[in-house]
Parts: structure tokens; C-alpha cells; sequence
């Protein structure tokens, strides 16, 4: 692995994205436009809002990140771009940490600017503070990027990545504890859901929430999210094969 080429991936990555202001908007505006709204359909009840307000933050940057991922990289692969870059002198390791990096950047403003509006402008309170409450956001783009990378090998089209959201996102998103607590699941489900990265950025971020302090749960459920993060990148990079 080559430091210096996986910056460049990086570079060109972001590059080419900073053109593309539709899918920056998507990035950085719809997610606090989201929450914004959010706000407003329970304003009625101010007290629900500030529970599932933290919550979504753990789950808007997975979802984002996903969609655009999967897409930007299946773009490279149907265009030909990957089959030039492969044919030149560049790892399959560069390449793929290339992409995580320049994605996790986003992520990270991403997670910025709705974490800024969901604790300035929307005056969400949160127990465990800012920092955690951006620790737990940017895992959770990280986890979203690495997702989208690994699962945009098995689309043929932009139409086949999208269809991945609602089969492998929403099913993790019902059982993640948002609506419901898992405990009062049925045990299949419960038993899903321990198994789903989804659930544990969710915990993260309750945990953020209602503790005034760091947690060895809050740590745990970090770690967890990490480890699914790394194994689909290295899953990932599995699925890229360099031109004969």
C-alpha cells in the first residue's frame, strides 16, 4: 500500500465530486433539512423530537453515504475508470482506501453541519456532549461508505445500486431500536438486530444521549461499528479485479 497513491485516489475522488453539486446537496443539505422537518411534525412534542432527533443523526450519514457511494463507485466500475486504473501501477488496496478516505471527508462535514444544526439551531440536548455525539456521526458515515462500496460490486446499474437501500438498509433500520425497543421485539428479530451494524450506531448514539459521561457500552458499540466498517472495505476490496 502506497501512502502517496492512496491520496491521490483521495484527491481525484473529491476532485471530480466538487463539481457535482446535486449529489453535494444531498450530502450536506438534505440531512438538517430532514431533521428540520422533523422538528416541526412533532412540535406538539417537543420531548419526542430530543429522543429520536440523536438517534437519526446515527442513522441519516450510513444512509447518505451508502446511496452515494455505492453509486459514485459503480459509476467508476461501469465507465471503464476502474479497468484504466487498474491497468496502472496502483493497488487494489490504495484504490479502495483511496475512496473510504475522500467518502469519510464528506462524512465528516456531513456529520458537522447536521450535528451543528441538530444542537444549535434545533436545540436538541445532549447529555453526553458534542464531541461523542460527532464521534458516533462520522462512524456512522464511515460504516455507510465502506457498505457502499462493498455492495455496489454486485449492481450491474445505478437502478440495481439504489435498489440495495430498501432491501439492505430498511430492514436494519426497523429493527435498530428507533420505533421500537428491542427488547419488546420478537426473538428473531432481537436476534437480527444484534447482528445488523445499523443497531449498534443507534445504541451509540442513545448512549450519547442519556449519559453524561463516556460508557463501556458507548465503547463497545463504537468498536462494533468500526470492526463491520473494515471488514466491508476489505470485502470490498476483495471484489475489485485488475485487467489481464
Amino acid at each position: 500500500m502506497s501512502i502517496r497513491k492512496t491520496f491521490a485516489t483521495s484527491k481525484r475522488v473529491l476532485s471530480q465530486l466538487s463539481h457535482d453539486r446535486r449529489t453535494l446537496a444531498l450530502i450536506f443539505i438534505v440531512p438538517p433539512v430532514l431533521l428540520s422537518i422533523l422538528k416541526y411534525v412533532f412540535q406538539g412534542e417537543p420531548r419526542f423530537f430530543g429522543t429520536i432527533a440523536p438517534m437519526l443523526l446515527g442513522i441519516f450519514p450510513m444512509i447518505m453515504m451508502f446511496l452515494i457511494t455505492s453509486i459514485v463507485t459503480l459509476r467508476e466500475r461501469s465507465s471503464g475508470t476502474l479497468d484504466r486504473l487498474m491497468t496502472m501501477p496502483i493497488s487494489k488496496t490504495d484504490f479502495i482506501f483511496g475512496y473510504a478516505i475522500a467518502f469519510c471527508l464528506l462524512g465528516f462535514v456531513q456529520a458537522l453541519i447536521s450535528g451543528g444544526v441538530m444542537l444549535g439551531l434545533l436545540h436538541v440536548a445532549v447529555l453526553g456532549g458534542t464531541i461523542p455525539t460527532m464521534v458516533v456521526a462520522v462512524l456512522a458515515a464511515f460504516l455507510g461508505t465502506s457498505l457502499g462500496l462493498f455492495t455496489s460490486a454486485f449492481a450491474k446499474s445505478e437502478f440495481q445500486a439504489v435498489q440495495f437501500l430498501p432491501a439492505f438498509i430498511f430492514p436494519q433500520l426497523l429493527v435498530c431500536g428507533l420505533f421500537v425497543a428491542r427488547a419488546e421485539m420478537a426473538k428473531p428479530l432481537q436476534l437480527f438486530a444484534d447482528l445488523m451494524p445499523l443497531t449498534y450506531s443507534v445504541d451509540a448514539m442513545k448512549q450519547v444521549t442519556i449519559n453524561l459521561s463516556w460508557t463501556s457500552i458507548l465503547t463497545r458499540d463504537l468498536i462494533v461499528v468500526a470492526c463491520f466498517a473494515i471488514v466491508a472495505l476489505i470485502l470490498g476490496s476483495a471484489t475489485i479485479r485488475r485487467q489481464e
